[in-house]
């Protein structure tokens, strides 16, 4: 059996404060490792590192005064943390300043310090979010641990996303998230469905209270709630079972139904006008 230990820290930043939050950041890593001895990869929320705020929060300017390059003095932080510990990091999100552009940026961090993916936010949260969107998904794998795709928070809202990303080959997606308005309960739905289309795991971790609203889930390849937190500060403890992927896939979800088997199979003679009339690719000329 593959299996790959995660933790999710529900957690909010100290607002405004991106040295603090540092501190607090290195603080819940530690203590993690310490606790759960077993575990590969810590995820925090969206944006935690900036330490922003909730929508009404942030003033105007923030982003770009606290925005930092990718990679630069906070990846190399982020790399003596990981070397320390021993894990994969995935801290959330940061503002990313490339150039005169700003950007809503997930990073990866391997165990040996070495950052070993980014991920511009594809679908900002317009028109309140007014980084640049991303412009291509992002898959990485974890020196065969795990096959990873990234997403964050409003990107779940777009069925491309998680399509996307499992075409790619992710068996998990990973998606911060800083969620503080009543929708989130509609989140909760978009991530079983995004699973359940899919047949991938889903970890998706808010910020909690009081920044956001938390309610943290993760989500198996057949759309169960495996987890799902308050709105407080929590960390999600899961082993996830990677070969859950391939026999969801297989047998299908509660063994009924095969999504991806049958859109490889019939979806080459299929036109899709909403993407100018392409055809569908089979998984099996993807990259692997």
């Amino acid at each position: 059996m593959r299996t790959f230990p995660i933790a999710a820290v529900q957690t909010s930043p100290v607002v405004a404060d991106p040295d603090a939050t540092w501190a607090l950041y290195e603080a819940q890593v530690k203590a993690v490792v310490a606790t759960f001895t077993e575990v590969r990869l810590v995820l925090h929320p969206e944006l935690f590192l900036s330490a922003a705020g909730g929508l009404l929060d942030e003033q105007r300017g923030y982003a770009r005064t606290v925005a930092t390059p990718v990679p630069g003095p906070l990846t190399d932080r982020l790399g003596a943390l990981a070397r320390e510990t021993g894990l994969w990091l995935l801290p959330g999100s940061v503002y990313e300043r490339s150039g005169a552009e700003l950007y809503n940026t997930a990073m990866v961090i391997g165990p040996d310090g070495r950052l070993a993916a980014t991920y511009r936010k594809v679908f900002p949260w317009q028109p309140y979010e007014t980084t640049t969107p991303g412009q291509e998904f992002v898959v990485v794998d974890l020196d065969g641990e795990a096959r990873v795709g990234l997403a964050i928070c409003y990107d779940g809202a777009f069925p491309e996303t998680c399509r996307q990303l499992a075409w790619l080959g992710a068996e998990v997606v990973l998606q911060p998230s800083l969620t503080c308005t009543r929708d989130r309960d509609l989140e909760l739905v978009l991530a079983r469905a995004n699973a359940i289309f899919n047949q991938v795991w889903i970890v998706n971790v808010n910020a909690g209270g009081p920044v956001a609203t938390g309610q943290s889930l993760i989500v198996d390849p057949e759309g169960m709630v495996r987890q799902q937190a308050g709105g407080g500060g929590e960390v999600l403890v899961d082993v996830l079972d990677l070969d859950a992927v391939a026999r969801v896939r297989r047998h299908g979800t509660l063994g009924l139904n095969r999504p991806w088997a049958q859109l490889d199979r019939e979806g080459a003679r299929l036109a899709l006008p909403a993407y100018g009339g392409a055809t569908y690719k089979p998984r099996t000329t993807a990259d692997p």
